[in-house]
């Protein structure tokens, strides 16, 4: 069967189609079931609910920022394949998105009022890594996905671990994580300068201080 060759414009419209399922809903999934979802909800106190649900909220921010990114970058990649592993990664953390956006509910808070803005510049970034180049834009990625498991151990760290039900997601995202950040190293992604990864964690910390609250 021949492939469809999609034209610039058709591009364009699956692009933001992409977008407004990230931020307003309605994603597509992967056949995988919420890590959380057989599991009893736990009585927590209001200030437990309420620090979960902040952190929470971070890692949905977090997931929109990531669909911006590996969309960017799949738009630019030059390798066919390279393009594939990005589209392959952006449809996995579409389940951390819907995983994190049903916890938030049930923990009684919002996502992001600020999600049109973390995706739309998420997008902007990953695209310059596109057109960068592959091996610059792969060694964004593991290094992104590595500082994403350093928030997750934080976060982790901080949830009373009697909320099994966010630990179960946030352990699932990080080994995920991970796992995506050694595909794209092993895929040819090169290591990125310290002073860009030291950028990358100053704009990590301005948008979790944000987002805790917004």
């Amino acid at each position: 069967m021949q492939q469809r060759q999609y034209s610039p414009f058709d591009k364009l419209i699956q692009q933001f189609d992409a977008g407004l399922r990230t931020v307003f809903g309605n994603p597509p999934l992967t056949e995988r079931p919420n890590p959380a979802s057989s599991i009893k909800e736990t009585d927590l106190s209001s200030a437990d609910k309420d620090l979960a649900g902040r952190l929470m909220r971070i890692n949905h921010a977090g997931e929109v920022s990531a669909q911006g990114l590996y969309q960017g970058q799949a738009l630019t990649a030059r390798l066919p394949e390279v393009r594939e592993k990005m589209e392959r990664a952006a449809l996995e953390e579409n389940d951390h998105l819907a995983w994190c956006e049903q916890r938030c509910q049930e923990l009684g808070t919002h996502t992001s009022l600020l999600g049109p803005f973390w995706y739309v510049g998420s997008l902007a970034i990953g695209a310059a890594a596109g057109i960068a180049g592959d091996k610059w834009s792969l060694g964004f990625v593991a290094e992104t996905e590595h500082q994403v498991v350093r928030h997750l151990d934080s976060h982790m760290a901080q949830i009373n671990p009697a909320d099994k039900k966010s630990h179960a997601i946030l352990e699932q995202m990080k080994e995920d994580e991970a796992h995506h950040a050694t595909v794209a190293l092993h895929a040819g992604g090169a290591e990125l300068p310290s002073p860009i990864k030291k950028f990358m964690g100053l704009t990590s910390k301005v948008m979790t201080k944000t987002v805790y609250w917004i």
